[in-house]
């Protein structure tokens, strides 16, 4: 019985790469497009929670967006069910999630004290935010890669962005008044977070293929992570606070470690480099 909607191609119309095109598509190959239509909803749910001056459960909502954006693609590779389509809604997702959502939250916060600039502020963040992803999947789309390419990104991936931008609104639930001086400084921290982002810098990505943990690490290794998420918990907006402040504290360590690698941080900018430096799925 024909539909009013279109068929679900999740390689396109012209893919014919696994043979003849069947009439039914399995449930597996659907679950990574469900999750990241969620995350879709997670991100914009938190813009209205914000404009509704309901502010914990916004950025509450904001963080479950990056939550659910970081296990798509896991699940889509776990499940073999990988798809230009897929990537096509995983690319429209981050912008909505790390780019506008948090600039939306932020001003509606904290900025808006600021008036015009802390409306620019925003706006170059979330325009940071769009170049820094399509500068992403440009990346992705070449061939020619180092077989080290997963160990860096380049700038600070798009999740961690917007974590670390919502630094002034965990500092306003720790009890720091909105006032127009703390507006001026996070719309400065925002242009700074909006720079990082689109930046060349190179940033541990934590997935290289030869990263292993010796034994006698592995224990107090799962009992730090049991005493992140506990604290999180009980002192949700002090973790998350200690959180960004140690990421950005990583940031020059890893340009460093890379600089030691390869040697080549300080070179001009080339062709060469961005295929050397490449970027690996957010």
């Amino acid at each position: 019985m024909d539909t009013p909607f279109p068929p679900y191609e999740p390689n396109g119309p012209n893919d014919t790469a696994r043979g003849p095109r069947l009439r039914e598509i399995p449930l597996r190959m659907i679950i990574p497009n469900m999750i990241t239509v969620l995350a879709i909803c997670a991100g914009l749910t938190g813009i209205r929670l914000a404009f509704e001056n309901r502010y914990e459960l916004a950025v509450g909502m904001v963080l479950l967006a990056a939550f659910l954006d970081g296990i798509d693609g896991r699940v889509a590779r776990l499940l073999k069910a990988t798809s230009k389509f897929g990537g096509q809604m995983d690319s429209l997702a981050d912008i909505v999630n790390f780019g506008v959502a948090p600039a939306l939250v932020l001003y509606v916060f904290v900025l808006d004290q600021a008036r015009s600039i802390g409306w620019i502020a925003a706006l170059i963040y979330a325009i940071a935010a769009g170049l820094r992803l399509a500068r992403f999947n440009v990346m992705a789309e070449r061939e020619a890669k180092a077989s080290w390419q997963s160990e860096y990104f380049v700038g600070v991936p798009a999740p961690a962005g917007a974590m670390l931008v919502l630094l002034p609104v965990y500092l306003g639930f720790l009890g720091i008044p909105p006032s127009n001086f703390f507006a001026l400084l996070s719309s400065g921290y925002t242009v700074v977070i909006g720079f990082l982002l689109v930046s060349r810098l190179p940033v541990w990505s934590g997935k290289s293929e030869g990263s292993r943990i010796r034994r006698d690490l592995v224990l107090p290794a799962i009992l730090f992570v049991v005493f992140y998420v506990a604290t999180l918990m009980s002192f949700t907006w002090e973790t998350m606070v200690l959180t960004v402040l140690a990421y950005l504290a990583t940031l020059p360590f890893g340009a460093r470690a890379w600089q030691k690698k390869y040697g080549q941080w300080t070179a001009p900018p080339t062709d060469s480099d961005d295929d050397e430096l490449a970027d690996t799925r957010e």
